[in-house]
């Protein structure tokens, strides 16, 4: 380590309030690129199973978007974990961000082409914003303790609101605009995206200086080489093993219940007579309810305790299922809530699941193994979306969700399964 980088080590050591300045200057640019990644997720969520069923003609592969780019999104975990191991989250996250932008260019482009061939090419590449938006999340960690790490996952996540609930009421507009073009209206929504992601990845690539996970990996090298860990904070690798496992479990499980019943909902809508709009609030609601408590979600967290948190994901994402599979098909407000209590028992996973890995990870591997555990879960994703054009094809919107909430409930044993093994 040079002399010049070691002595800003040190100050960063040696002055808690410059390390604070850091980390909270951390939290405002990974915050402001996620406001830009949550309109870009957003808008293409809202219409891919639309477009997919206008273009293929029938409902049983509408859940194939959701399944590609959630697919594709489990291929970008792996390499923007590994970019962001080796060069740092700058260099990993804006490419992952810039790459999802050009693969919504592409669907633009598959669209007015009429080509499902390009068009499906295209939502793989486009997956890549959809994992960098959520592996955003873990820059804000890099720097905190472990007191502050589900608040500071929250702070990045509730950024997010903005874009992500702006984007699905946008769909109209951006429909509207598309058509004046000569663009396909349902491939508008993903003009907006090419745009947000693009954006995002360029706030990163600019004001992502200096890299928290480098800064993080050095400080532990320094600390390790100056013999500041002493042997009761080595790492007690069974229980982070563990830790692994249970957190990858919960976010894995909501995970696929909230892409199964969010990807089937619009096209269950269009089906009962809704318009755009309509279903434009709909997921606007859900997307709002994934990331607007998260301020409130990380404090839980950090007080109440992973497992508790954990454990009302599972309950929530049943109340979820309940209400979606009752919901009159003409009730706009009861799949408000339904969709609601979906993205808030997701937001409950996520965080809960996330903080766990984060706590069970070191510097020197966090990206890398927080990118390989990401791929897990857009697998899910890609699962759950994927099955719930086959489910709803061959039974009914009601068995999806009916289907979905029960699924929820293996976190709670697998929950209790955690703790008794620790104990």
């Amino acid at each position: 380590m040079s002399g010049k980088v070691q002595d800003s080590i040190e100050s960063y050591i040696d002055s808690p309030a410059k390390l604070k300045s850091l980390y909270r200057r951390v939290l405002f640019v990974v915050s402001l690129s996620q406001i830009f990644g949550g309109a870009g997720l957003a808008a293409g969520v809202t219409v891919g199973a639309l477009l997919a069923q206008q273009m293929l003609g029938t409902d049983a592969y509408a859940g194939v978007p959701a399944a590609l780019f959630t697919l594709g999104s489990a291929g970008a975990a792996l390499i923007v974990g590994k970019l962001s191991q080796r060069y740092g989250r700058r260099t990993g996250l804006s490419t992952g961000f810039i790459v999802g932008g050009l693969g919504a260019i592409g669907v633009v482009i598959a669209a007015m082409m009429n080509s499902v061939i390009l068009l499906f090419a295209s939502l793989l590449i486009y997956g890549a914003g959809t994992a960098t938006n959520l592996q955003a999340r873990y820059a804000g960690t890099d720097l905190a303790n472990k007191k502050q790490r589900a608040t500071a996952i929250s702070t990045t996540m509730v950024m997010t609101t903005f874009g992500a609930v702006a984007g699905p009421n946008l769909v109209e507009v951006m429909g509207k605009f598309a058509r004046l073009i000569g663009v396909p209206s349902l491939a508008g929504p993903f003009i907006l995206s090419s745009i947000a992601f693009i954006l995002a990845g360029l706030v990163l690539l600019i004001m992502l200086r200096p890299d928290p996970l480098d800064i993080a990996n050095r400080i532990a090298t320094y600390k390790q080489e100056n013999e500041q860990i002493n042997k009761t904070d080595s790492v007690d690798k069974a229980k982070n093993r563990r830790g692994l496992m249970v957190g990858a479990m919960v976010m894995v499980l909501t995970q696929i219940v909230m892409v199964a019943i969010m990807t089937m909902t619009p096209v269950h809508m269009i089906h009962h007579g809704h318009g755009l709009a309509e279903v434009g609030i709909v997921i606007g609601f859900h997307i709002g309810a994934m990331y607007l408590p998260s301020l409130i979600t990380g404090v839980l967290v950090d007080k109440l305790g992973r497992t508790t948190m954990s454990i009302a994901a599972g309950i929530t994402l049943l109340s979820a299922g309940l209400f979606a599979a009752f919901a009159p098909s003409d009730s706009v407000v009861m799949l408000v809530i339904a969709l609601s209590l979906l993205g808030l028992g997701w937001n409950f996973g996520l965080i809960s699941g996330t903080a766990q890995i984060v706590d069970s990870t070191e510097p020197s591997t966090r990206a890398k193994t927080q990118g390989t555990l990401d791929v897990f879960i857009a697998l899910a994703g890609a699962s759950g979306g994927a099955l719930s054009g086959m489910i709803v094809a061959n039974t009914s919107y009601a068995t999806l969700s009916l289907s979905g909430g029960l699924l929820s409930l293996v976190l709670i044993p697998a929950i209790i399964w955690s703790r008794r093994d620790r104990s």
